[in-house]
Formats: C-alpha cells, structure tokens, sequence
C-alpha cells in the first residue's frame, strides 16, 4: 500500500513537491499555482496571468480548498467545504500572510477599498483594475516587495510614491551605497521615494481611501494604496494543532514537525531559528524533503540550511539589475572590495572574512554573480589570488 501525502499549500514549496512525488495537492487560491516572484511584472502588464503558472505536479491540484483543521490522531485534515483528507504523511506548505501595519483607518479584517496587500495574484488583478494614468498610489514599505510594487505601478502611468520607514531601500539586502544607487533608478522611474518616513495613518471617505497620513503631519493624496510591509509565516493551523510553533512551524533536517507525521516547507517552516522567507529556500526545502520521504535510509541526509541570493530587476528606460548576498556590512578587519563605474551605473562590492567570502552587492553589471555566489554557497577557502580578481569579468566567467 503506497503511501498517502497531503499537501497544505499550492504555492512554490508545495507544488515542487508535487512535481517530485505523487501527492494530494490541497491550494487554497482558484488559480492554477504560480511563481510568486513574478507578480510585479503581472501587474505591470509585461506578462499575462497564465504566463507566470508554474509547472503542472504529478497528480492535478485540487484548487479553492481550505484547510480549517489538523485532526493529529485521525490523521486526516478537515476542509472548509465540509471534506476530509485522510493522510499517513502531512505536509505543511501554507506560506506567509502579508503584515498588515498598526495603522489609523485600517482595523479588522475588511480593507477600506483602493487599500490592497501585494501578495496573491488576486491581489495584483485587483490593483490592475483600478490602476490607469494618472491615479494617485502610495506604497507604504521600501523593502523587495515594495520596491517591485512601485516600479510595476510607474510602469503602468500611475504618479507613485514609496514610502519607507528605514533609511534606505532595501536595507536588509543593500549597503549604503547600493541602496542610494538603487533609490535613484527608481526616482529615474518617476517615483517619489520618502525615506525616514512613519505612515501613521489613512483617510476614508465613503469607505474609500482618499489619503497616506504621515507621522510628521503631511498627507499624501491616494487613490490606491499598497501595503508592502513585509510578511509573517501562516502558522494558524499548525498551532492549533498543538505543533511546535515559534515565528514559524519548528522543522528538524527532514523537515519534520513535532508531530513524526507532519512536516513543514518555505515560508512558514523556521529550520535551525531561521524563517527564509525566499524562493530559493522553499524550493531547496522541499527537494530535500522529496529526498528524505523517497529514502530508504533510516537517517537520509536531509536538509542543512540555504545561503540565500537575492535577485531583481527593474525595468524602465534603462534597466537595473541586483543582486546581494550574505553580509554586505563588513566587519572590523574584514576587508572589502569595491568598484564604481559611474558612466555604466554599476556598482560591485564584496567582503572577505579571512579566507571565507562572506558578503557582496552588485548592482548594473551582474557578470561576476555566478562565481560569486558559488564562492558564497560552497563557503569554501578562497584562492590565494588578489581579491579584485572576484569582481572582474574574468572571475565571472
């Protein structure tokens, strides 16, 4: 008798397990699965809905299907529509919610209309709707999410403004240089970015938000607002299962819960303290976790952590391209490379602890990432060779 699989969740981590083993897909959005990371470019009109969809899985994904509830010593998982799923192995691939800030004017859970999070392709169609030349935006968070948000809605005539309570852009990613570099591009965009700057507030008329209040007493007219304030692990059900849950559902290296039957992937799994939160870890989570349940070894080797990449682009006349990795502030004794090429808008920095490659930010001229980034991952002593060398085009060959 085969084994049976369950999966919560019909996003990146889930679906790449279906696409390894035959398993019950459980996704609670309508649409077919889709790459997350490419929402910004839905809505900015460069690609179509069906474009993004992610590759099919083994077995068709049962869509539009919540789950309510773990029932641990049935073994089965209870569905909003009235169904039950019977399993001997769970997985729990829910993801993340969309934080939602302590703000005047946004209480409970029903958003004044024109208020929108940037997180599900609903999400971006409902936004694509209201968004036409001239509409007056305001995205509130200067993080990835948000800065994607703002370029898409720039690209689609809207007068934008980017709000950030940090310092800078992109503050967890990005040095001091590369996040100026950065807010400059996205000013060349027609973006009107505010750093420093603590929304306090919206204001409603008929139920529809008509202004961003800021903590210094300026409004900002809004037809549309976006809320990208980060993200939280969706952790609801595992808790209320009674599974060990801290920021996000505690996994082990093969990713299993407290619960020896239910395992946990991507956005809401926290592995070692750390809750990715990423792409390239949920995908690397769950083939690991295909490895470990296709293993006839009593203790396969499982899952060991993800040094984390992050990428964009942003288009525009001119588009700028990014990637940082690891520490981009170095240290005292770290040493630093650094190399500006202002005529071409690039910029490339990297930080060497020792021997050991431990940080970097590139920025225009992404020639050198590959061997930069396997450099990173493979944490590995680097060549006794001039550590300029790991910026030039040569190194990135």
């Amino acid at each position: 008798m085969s084994t049976r699989i369950v999966v919560v969740g019909g996003g990146t981590a889930g679906v790449r397990l279906a696409q390894r083993l035959p398993v019950t897909l459980l996704g609670e959005e309508p649409h077919a699965p889709y790459n997350r990371v490419l929402l910004a470019d839905v809505l900015a009109g460069r690609y179509a809905p069906e474009v993004i969809a992610l590759p099919a899985p083994q077995e068709p994904a049962r869509r539009g299907v919540r789950v309510v509830r773990i029932d641990r010593a049935a073994r089965n998982v209870e569905c909003a529509d009235g169904t039950s799923v019977g399993y001997d192995r769970l997985v729990l691939a829910t993801g993340s919610n969309p934080v939602l800030p302590p703000l005047r004017g946004l209480r409970g859970a029903r958003l004044p209309s024109g208020v929108h999070p940037f997180r599900t392709l609903d999400d971006c169609l409902e936004l694509r709707a209201l968004v036409r030349p001239g509409v007056r935006a305001v995205v509130i968070g200067g993080g990835l999410l948000g800065v994607s948000a703002a370029r898409a809605l720039a690209a689609l005539g809207a007068e934008v403004v980017l709000t950030q309570q940090g310092e800078r852009l992109m503050e967890r990613q990005l040095d001091a240089h590369a996040s100026a570099l950065l807010r400059e591009h996205v000013e060349s965009l027609g973006v009107e970015v505010h750093t420093e700057c603590r929304v306090s507030g919206l204001r409603q008329e008929g139920g529809a938000v008509t202004a961003v209040e800021l903590a210094d007493g300026f409004v900002l007219d809004a037809q549309v607002v976006v809320l990208a304030c980060g993200v939280r692990p969706r952790i609801g059900l595992a808790r209320d299962a009674g599974l060990d849950v801290r920021t996000g559902i505690v996994v082990d290296d093969e990713l299993r819960t407290s619960d020896p039957f239910i395992h946990a992937i991507g956005d809401c799994a926290e592995h070692d303290g750390r809750v990715y939160g990423l792409a390239g870890p949920a995908l690397e989570q769950a083939d690991a976790l295909a490895d470990v349940l296709l293993s006839q070894d009593p203790r396969p080797a499982g899952y060991t952590g993800t040094r984390a990449l992050t990428r964009l682009t942003l288009g525009g006349p001119v588009g700028l391209d990014l990637a940082a990795f690891g520490e981009a502030t170095p240290l005292p004794g770290d040493d630093v490379v650094q190399l500006t090429d202002a005529t071409r808008r690039a910029y490339r920095k990297v930080v060497v602890r020792g021997d050991r490659l431990v940080g970097g930010v590139l920025l225009g001229d992404l020639a050198a990432v590959g061997t930069l980034a396997r450099a990173w991952e493979g944490d590995e002593a680097l060549p006794d060779a001039p550590l300029l060398h790991l910026l030039t085009h040569d190194g990135g060959s």
